[in-house]
């Protein structure tokens, strides 16, 4: 699910692009850009000026996390960060950057909403200020092979201004190093839980956490703690989203992770802040502490899946972002169409179709599944057959096949979380949503704003293979508010999946 308004906004982009005239790239493009300042700090403007003779009112000017992200091929790669339209054949603007995080960035100057360069792009630093600090005072790195080559950062976690950010060892084992930009390296020599005390200092001060290795003598992933989770358009959606995001990651000593609302980059920026891996779309991402080895490209236009190395044992991990609309429990509590109604409008959305594309993709992976485990991660936008049962009436309905978790079940997938909890009058284990408790319209059912939010399991992680469950949570920080999200703790609408499995 997304906020009704950015649904919206994207769909008239979207359309104002296919309906845009179509013009030859620009060998040479021969308008300018400038701004005021090469370097902003977060929370002022970006100041641009900007000319061309290819004047329409829809030009636009955006802001792109780094060059990679941005249309370099002029060709959609992923969303902007921040955007304005510029009318005039010359002029100024500017562009907000509360909420962003420190780096790179680069200001695209484009045709009629499309991505056809208007001018060269601009490159531009944003900065912090404040003291360093990290994201969390303590916090586990990857695990450890006793006598093996050791190697992971946190060279990518100090918040604040970090000019001059350096390095240090403040206490812990002779054979663990830290260099002075944060790498972690040794080979540790006994099993155990290794603690180190790590010193990151800038011109605006000094921070210290205390992280931890897990030294393995057997298997280096004996447990596996899997997410999913949607980001909620990359974690912009609130302030301070990237350090919310990876304080969440840290403190709940997450492995790999099933990502949506990918918004072209989050992926990206979380894994260079954590030294990880990741593999991701526009959309869908996989992020995981461990080595990623092998990738699925967009299946369906919702899915991506990764294979990853836990040592003894690899993973293959699928994170998909199924249809959004029209959307069942509104059918339902809403609308109070027929059961058959609610399974025409499931095909209708899309998500039908896709969850069968996706598991026929899956189906050499979950053929090899007893060697390989298989997860399957998403927001589905979509309940499951078991919450609504007959002995669990959701709405005043009894038993809804629901076919996006019908059709994971029928492969011979288990749903991680009832598998832990069976019991859904007891834990409805609703991950939408922690932050909108109230309807507010759309969806053909505008009579109904204000009424409270249907409350749903949407979000789930499937497996198949030699896991076995320990626990499985839905999880959210805080008390989320739906009048001032910005301000939220929480970095998302939805709530996260936790799956604790013991790796078999």
């Amino acid at each position: 699910m997304r906020q009704l308004l950015a649904l919206a906004m994207a769909v008239l982009t979207a359309a104002a692009v296919l309906l845009s005239p179509a013009r030859p790239a620009l060998a040479v493009p021969d308008g300018t850009l400038a701004v005021a300042a090469a370097s902003v700090t977060i929370g002022s403007d970006i100041r641009f000026s900007y000319t061309t003779p290819r004047q329409t009112a829809m030009n636009w000017v955006g802001l792109y996390a780094d060059p990679g992200n941005g249309p370099v091929q002029e060709k959609y790669v992923g969303p902007s960060t921040k955007w304005v339209y510029t009318p005039s054949a010359s002029g100024s603007g500017t562009l907000p950057t509360a909420g962003l995080t420190p780096g790179a960035y680069i200001l695209y100057y484009l045709y009629n909403d499309g991505y056809t360069w208007l001018a060269q792009p601009v490159p531009v630093r944003l900065t912090a200020t404040g003291t360093p600090r990290f994201p969390t005072a303590a916090f586990a790195l990857r695990n450890a092979k006793v006598g093996t080559a050791y190697s992971a950062t946190v060279g990518g976690l100090v918040h604040g201004d970090t000019t001059g950010l350096t390095f240090a060892k403040a206490s812990g084992p002779s054979w663990a190093t830290v260099s002075a930009t944060g790498a972690i390296t040794g080979t540790p020599p006994a099993a155990g839980t290794t603690t180190l005390g790590v010193r990151a200092t800038t011109a605006a001060g000094t921070t210290t956490a205390t992280v931890t290795i897990r030294v393995q003598s057997g298997a280096l992933v004996p447990q596996l703690r899997a997410l999913n989770w949607n980001l909620w358009h990359g974690g912009t959606a609130v302030s301070n989203g990237l350090e919310k995001e990876l304080t969440f990651l840290l403190e709940s000593d997450v492995d790999v992770v099933g990502i949506q609302e990918n918004e072209g980059g989050a992926a990206r920026t979380l894994a260079a802040a954590l030294g990880w891996s990741y593999f991701q779309d526009a959309e869908t991402a996989v992020l995981s502490r461990y080595p990623i080895t092998a990738t699925t490209p967009t299946v369906a236009s919702s899915a991506v899946a990764a294979t990853i190395n836990l040592g003894s044992r690899s993973l293959r991990l699928w994170s998909a972002h199924l249809g959004y609309t029209p959307y069942g429990p509104y059918d339902a509590c809403f609308g109070r169409l027929g059961v058959q109604q609610l399974m025409s409008r499931e095909a209708s959305s899309g998500r039908t179709g896709q969850i069968n594309s996706i598991l026929t993709a899956m189906k050499a992976d979950l053929a090899a599944s007893s060697t390989t485990p298989v997860l399957l991660t998403g927001d589905f936008n979509a309940p499951s057959h078991l919450d609504w049962t007959a002995t669990n009436s959701r709405c005043g309905y009894g038993a809804v096949a629901w076919p996006t978790s019908t059709a994971p079940a029928n492969a011979g997938m288990v749903d991680s979380y009832r598998q832990a909890r069976p019991d859904p009058a007891r834990d409805p284990g609703n991950t939408w949503s922690p932050v909108y408790k109230t309807f507010i319209g759309g969806y053909g059912y505008d009579s109904h704003r204000g009424d409270p939010e249907p409350q749903d399991r949407i979000d789930f992680i499937h497996y198949r293979g030699p896991l076995t469950v320990l626990s499985s949570d839905a999880l959210w920080t805080g008390t989320p508010s739906q009048s001032n999200p910005s301000a939220n703790a929480w970095s998302s609408d939805h709530a996260a999946v936790l799956t604790t499995f013991r790796v078999n």
